[in-house]
């Protein structure tokens, strides 16, 4: 009890001591705080006082600037007011002493009067005022204008608290100042003391910890009042902000080792143990890394790493004052005020928080209120051990049960989406990620569903509507989704089993068994055609337009994000936009690097005349010679060229497409010019792409490469391509038409168009396409459509031209149904020019035919 007694007696000294002296804020004399403008420049720039003066773009700041950690020079300016009549002194006084290069220069109507150099980087006796903080002296005589220059840099943080007083009054503050922070210093030594004195005599480790976080305090606060500069080590400025740096972190740690050892959470409880020894590691560190980091890392390091350690020691506190931890109540109660402090201080350094008296003296006030009822509450420790123990006890095994549950509600929540209820992306992601690991069958698809609608919907429902459509509608794919072949539960617990994962807000996943789906795609297309039925929700029949996407395993990936990824990039497709669901195609893949790494390779590649061209012959049966050619174009400079499909989808993906086509119609017809001197005045065909067709510029190009070209060019156009923008298109081919540029249809057959869209082309050919004539040998189906195909196209007056002629079979049954001219294999692969021209003077002979040349 004694103990106890002389703590008491102590902390009643202390305030009485606190009442008798007046604080700092009550002996302001009401300086004048200028009206300041300021300007950062680069630390190497060095402008002159004149040109800075002289110059614009000045920025006003506020009464107190405060820039934060900024490693510019900053330049402020103001003015000083002279008085009307004889001669006056003023201090122009800076609150901050952390400022590492400070350059004071007075000017007296315009000319330099007056300039000092000094800063925290210089030894102490090198102030104009031998004080902690930066003091100023200026003469004043009336009739005169002063200006005033400032320039600082500092590794910290850039702070002007400036005021310009009145000597006297100046001085006067600054001694009650002086007492004030005299009084802090002094409780804390006399704490220190006493600390050590029942150290010494028990041997308690806890007091030793305790004794050195109170001299950290007591040195860091020396410290950045400047204190500990002007009377320890003045003539030792690298010292001075050596201890800036190592006081924060060394009172992280010591903290840190003290409420370990105060709250024997070592016994007591080892899950906030744990806690504690994480922020002595941040201490450890932060110590560490003030000798080892620059000035301006290390502080802001420091501080960023303070205010989350004294955070956590701080919520050690109410948890142990919850199981009745007696000594706890003192310990929340002082490190409540200590890091209340501490965080304005810290919020006040890195620029978030103004200059005023709280967080000017902060730390001193709650270290000074920490120091005094910790002292307090380690004397009543030492009388109630045995019983904290037992309380103790029971409080960590309550907590351990209230965990227990916090942890399992938590877990639900972290794998549940909050609005759909339904397993969420990382329940999902581990769903998958097990499956693909176990391989419980042989491969999995996995499905995503977004809802295209869902943006426009929100708009104008509102959120909380919103979330409740998709709760509903959760309900009805889940109820649907049951009965697709191959779905895979991705989670079965006692309240049932889910089938559908919510991944985000309006996106749904499942999983399924790959074999099954590529056995049966047809329902899957009709389960995502049942989902785009319009939802009934609030009286109102809401389309919410699902998209999905596929993507397999293990081809198309070998883990949950990839899939995932990959099936969204599938729904994202034009296949999606056009069946309202796609799989995933590596080589449509616009996100793939292999494409991106492609796309930039081509860009080069057209640049610097890596393309070229190959030739395919055509041949009239009617005429039995070669009639004109098809340019394809290649990718020869490449060790793995892309096949010709990809080039061209990349090339329209990545707007390469304008050049490229154009490349190909300027080297194809500088081609026929070759192939005309050599006797062979054969027509090209160029394949272009629906959007060369929204090139308003297009045809005039066309026309312009096409003049003087007798043998002529022929664009080749796909029925889809011509699809995607029938007006656009329409309209571009029959400005092409009107300039005498034939227009063919290419791949016949392969897409969805209208007839009657199509008789209404200014086109002179139709191209079937090859899949159709492959196996017309073989099929009868196929022998229709391609009869029909040729008899429409006779009528509506187009030539017709049969592509993927391989055999002399194909080739006789074209010849009786009267098709124009073939292309293929049977003739000849496509061919460079310079194999091309040899081709050409031999001649060919097929069945039924003269031996002809072109």
């Amino acid at each position: 009890m004694r103990i106890v007694v002389a703590t008491r007696a102590l902390v009643t000294l202390a305030l009485i001591l606190a009442t008798c002296l007046p604080g700092p804020a009550l002996a302001d004399s009401s300086p004048r705080v200028p009206e300041i403008r300021y300007k950062a420049v680069p630390a190497e720039a060095t402008p002159t006082p004149r040109s800075l003066l002289e110059s614009g773009n000045w920025q006003r700041a506020s009464s107190s600037p405060n820039m934060g950690y900024d490693s510019r020079a900053y330049w402020f300016r103001f003015s000083l007011q002279a008085p009307e009549s004889g001669r006056v002194e003023r201090i122009t006084r800076i609150g901050y002493p952390q400022l590492d290069d400070i350059r004071f220069l007075l000017f007296r109507n315009g000319e330099l009067e007056t300039s000092f150099h000094t800063g925290d980087r210089k030894p102490f006796a090198e102030r104009p005022i031998q004080h902690a903080q930066f003091l100023f002296p200026t003469s004043l005589e009336a009739g005169n204008d002063y200006e005033v220059l400032i320039r600082v840099e500092t590794n910290g943080a850039v702070q002007l608290p400036l005021q310009v007083w009145e000597p006297n009054a100046l001085f006067t503050h600054l001694s009650l100042q002086d007492q004030a922070h005299a009084l802090y210093y002094g409780i804390l030594v006399v704490v220190i003391l006493f600390n050590l004195f029942i150290f010494l005599a028990l041997r308690e480790k806890t007091y030793l910890y305790y004794t050195l976080a109170i001299t950290s305090y007591l040195l860091l606060m020396a410290t950045l009042r400047g204190t500990a500069f002007a009377v320890l080590w003045p003539g030792l400025p690298w010292l001075h902000n050596q201890m800036m740096l190592a006081t924060i972190p060394a009172a992280i740690l010591f903290s840190a080792l003290f409420v370990r050892a105060f709250l024997r959470l070592d016994r007591n409880n080892p899950s906030l143990d744990m806690l504690a020894k994480g922020a002595i590691f941040i201490g450890f560190l932060a110590l560490l890394g003030a000798f080892v980091l620059d000035y301006s890392l290390s502080t802001r390091f420091s501080v960023v790493l303070a205010v989350p350690a004294f955070l956590l020691l701080l919520s050690i506190g109410p948890i142990e004052w919850a199981r009745g931890n007696r000594a706890a109540k003192f310990y929340t109660l002082a490190w409540a005020a200590l890091s209340i402090g501490s965080t304005l201080a810290a919020l006040n350094k890195l620029g978030l928080m103004p200059n005023h008296f709280v967080t000017e003296y902060g730390i001193e006030i709650g270290s000074a209120l920490e120091a005094m009822l910790l002292t307090m509450a380690l004397a009543e420790r030492l009388y109630r051990e045995r019983h904290e123990r037992v309380l103790a006890q029971d409080a960590r095994l309550r907590e351990h049960a209230d965990r227990r549950e916090a942890e399992l509600r938590l877990i639900d929540q972290a794998l549940h989406h909050p609005v759909t209820g339904l397993p969420n992306r990382t329940s999902f992601e581990m769903l998958v990620n097990d499956a693909v690991h176990n391989r419980a069958i042989a491969q999995y698809a996995v499905l995503v569903i977004q809802l295209s609608n869902h943006h426009a919907i929100q708009k104008t429902l509102g959120h909380a509507n919103s979330e409740s459509l998709m709760e509903h509608f959760a309900h009805c794919i889940e109820k649907h989704a049951h009965s697709l072949p191959g779905i895979r539960p991705v989670e079965q617990s006692e309240r049932g089993q889910h089938v559908v994962a919510s991944l985000e807000s309006a996106s749904f996943a499942l999983l399924l068994d790959a074999t099954r789906v590529r056995e049966e795609p047809e329902a899957v297309y009709q389960f995502i055609e049942t989902l785009r039925e319009p939802f009934e929700f609030l009286g109102m029949q809401l389309p919410l337009s699902p998209l999905g996407g596929v993507a397999m395993f293990p081809e198309h990936g070998e883990d949950a994000s990839s899939l995932i990824r990959r099936a969204f990039i599938a729904q994202e497709s034009e296949e999606a936009q056009r069946r309202h669901l796609a799989f995933y195609q590596s080589h449509r893949d616009p996100y793939s690097k292999e494409r991106l790494t492609l796309a930039s390779e081509l860009r080069t590649a057209l640049d610097s005349g890596e393309m070229g061209l190959v030739f395919q012959p055509k041949y009239s049966l009617s005429e039995h010679q070669v009639t004109g050619l098809e340019a394809l174009i290649r990718w020869p400079g490449r060790s793995d060229p892309p096949d010709p499909e990809t080039l061209i989808n990349l090339a329209e993906e990545t707007g390469l497409i304008q050049p490229l086509t154009r490349w190909v119609i300027r080297e194809a017809l500088a081609c026929q010019s070759r192939l005309v001197a050599d006797g062979f005045p054969l027509n090209i065909a160029v394949n272009i792409s629906a959007n060369n067709l929204r090139e308003p510029d297009f045809p005039s190009f066309v026309r312009k490469m096409t003049q003087g070209n007798h043998p002529g060019l022929t664009l080749e156009l796909t029925e889809t391509a011509m699809m995607t923008d029938p007006t656009s298109a329409m309209e571009a081919l029959r400005e092409l038409e009107d300039a005498g540029i034939p227009i063919a249809i290419d791949d016949f057959g392969s897409g969805y168009s209208s007839l009657s869209y199509i008789k209404r082309l200014p086109a002179r050919e139709i191209k079937i396409d090859k899949a159709l004539i492959t196996d017309i040998t073989h099929h009868g189906d196929d022998q229709l459509i391609v009869k029909a195909t040729i008899d429409m196209a006779h009528n509506l007056g187009y030539q017709v031209i049969a592509e993927g002629v391989e055999d002399e079979a194909t080739l006789d049954w074209l010849r009786s149904l009267n098709c124009d001219a073939i292309q293929g294999y049977l003739l000849s692969h496509p061919m460079t020019l310079e194999d091309l021209v040899p081709w050409l003077n031999h001649g060919i002979q097929l069945p039924g035919s003269n031996n002809l040349h072109a």
